[in-house]
C-alpha cells in the first residue's frame, strides 16, 4: 500500500454475522453482494459468506455474475436487478438465475433460445420498482417461460419500509405477495421476500429464504448483537500551528479563531469522503478532531487539540465513529457511504484470524 488510506474488512466477523442471522431466520440464506459487495470486495466477502453457510449470492447485473465466476465462485447466483434479454446466453452459460419482471421482458427472452435459463419471478407488492402485479399476467408469465424451456427457480418481492418500526407497509406488501404465491401453487425452490431488516422480525410460514445485504456488516434497525466488520482509515502527513485569523482550504470557508493545530490527512472526495463531511468529527490519537475547510479531492484538513506525529492514524468510521452515525450526519444511509468508497482506497482483509493480501483495484489493473 503506497497511499496510506485503507478500508479494513474483517471477513471472520462477516461470517459470524451470517451464522447469527441464519440462526434467527431458520431459512435459506441469500447473501446480497451487489456493487462489489457494497464496496467491500465481492469475491472476498463471497468466500466468507459461503464458508458460513450462505446458499446463494445475489448481484445486480450480468457483469457482476461474470466477475464472480471469473474469480472462482461456483455456487448459486441470482441477478436481483434486471438483465437485458440479449444477455441471457451469458447467464445460461454461467448457470446464474435472473429476475423475470415484465411481460415485455419475457416476450424478448422467449424469442431466443432460452432453454435452461433460471428465473425468479418478481412480484411488485407495492414498491413500484419492478415486477408483476396482476395474477393472470403472472400466471401467463410462468406458463410462457416454462413452455420456452426456462427453469422457474424462485419467486420474490421486495419490502419498501422494512427498516421502520411500524410494520404496516411490510404487512400490506406481504399480504399481496402471499396471495399471489398461493394462487400459483407452484413448487418454487426459493420463495423470498425478507431483506436485511425484515429477516430479523418478519417470521412467516410462506417464504423459505431471506436476502441479507447491509446487515452482513452489522447495520440493522433491530439488533445491536452483530459485529461491525468494516472500518475506514487514513493517515496524517502534515501537522502545523496556524495563527488566528488565517483561512483553511478552498473557498476560505474556515477561519481560525485562535492559534490552532491543523493537520492534513490523505483522504478526499475522490476516495468517497465527500465534501459534506466538512464540520464532522473523526477520531485521532485518542480524541476527536474536526474537519475544517472544504474537503479536497485527495486531502482533508483537521483541527486537532494536540500535536501528533506524522503517520498518525485517522479513523473515519470504525470503533469510535460508527458508520450509522456518519451516515446520519451526512443525511444519507450506510449503503451509500460505503458504496462511494473508491477503488483507489486499499482494502485490507482479515480472514481466519490473519491479515490477508491487500487489494487496490486501480493498482491491480495498472500492473496487469
Amino acid at each position: 500500500m503506497f497511499r496510506k488510506t485503507w478500508m479494513e474488512v474483517n471477513l471472520d466477523e462477516i461470517a459470524d454475522n451470517v451464522r447469527k442471522i441464519r440462526e434467527i431466520s431458520k431459512k435459506k440464506f441469500i447473501a446480497v453482494l451487489k456493487a462489489d459487495a457494497y464496496g467491500c470486495g465481492d469475491i472476498q466477502v463471497c468466500r466468507a459468506v459461503e464458508e458460513a453457510g450462505a446458499d446463494m449470492v445475489a448481484v445486480s447485473s450480468v457483469d457482476e455474475v461474470l466477475m464472480l465466476r471469473n474469480e472462482g465462485y461456483r455456487g448459486e447466483m441470482l441477478v436481483l436487478g434486471t438483465a437485458d434479454p440479449s444477455d441471457i446466453a451469458a447467464l445460461i452459460e454461467a448457470d446464474a438465475a435472473t429476475a423475470a419482471y415484465s411481460m415485455e421482458w419475457i416476450e424478448h427472452v422467449i424469442q431466443q433460445n432460452c432453454k435452461g435459463l433460471r428465473v425468479h419471478l418478481a412480484i411488485d407488492s407495492g414498491m413500484n420498482r419492478i415486477g408483476f402485479k396482476d395474477e393472470a399476467e403472472l400466471r401467463d408469465a410462468l406458463h410462457r417461460l416454462e413452455a420456452a424451456g426456462c427453469i422457474i427457480d424462485g419467486i420474490f418481492t421486495h419490502f419498501a419500509c422494512a427498516d421502520e418500526k411500524d410494520h404496516v407497509m411490510t404487512n400490506r406488501q406481504f399480504a399481496v405477495f402471499e396471495k399471489l404465491v398461493k394462487a400459483l401453487d407452484y413448487p418454487f425452490r426459493y420463495i423470498h421476500c425478507d431483506n436485511s431488516d425484515a429477516t430479523l422480525f418478519h417470521h412467516d410460514m410462506l417464504s423459505n429464504a431471506c436476502r441479507v445485504g447491509i446487515t452482513l456488516y452489522g447495520i440493522s434497525s433491530y439488533t445491536d448483537e452483530l459485529a461491525h466488520p468494516i472500518s475506514l482509515y487514513t493517515t496524517i502527513y502534515m501537522c502545523k500551528h496556524v495563527p488566528a485569523g488565517e483561512t483553511i482550504g478552498y473557498g476560505a470557508t474556515y477561519t481560525t479563531e485562535e492559534d490552532e493545530i491543523i493537520a492534513t490527512a490523505a483522504i478526499g472526495y475522490a476516495d468517497g469522503f465527500v465534501r459534506a463531511n466538512q464540520g464532522r468529527k473523526v477520531y485521532v490519537d485518542g480524541t476527536y478532531a474536526t474537519v475544517v475547510g472544504r474537503v479536497c479531492m485527495d486531502q482533508v484538513m483537521l483541527k486537532l487539540d494536540h500535536e501528533v506525529p506524522l503517520g498518525t492514524t485517522v479513523e473515519i468510521f470504525g470503533p469510535h465513529v460508527s458508520l450509522e452515525e456518519m451516515a446520519e450526519e451526512l443525511h444519507t444511509i450506510p449503503y451509500e457511504v460505503i458504496c462511494l468508497i473508491s477503488g483507489r482506497v486499499t482494502r485490507k482483509y482479515i480472514f481466519h484470524g490473519e491479515e490477508k493480501a491487500e487489494q487496490n483495484e486501480r493498482l491491480i489493473r495498472s500492473v496487469r
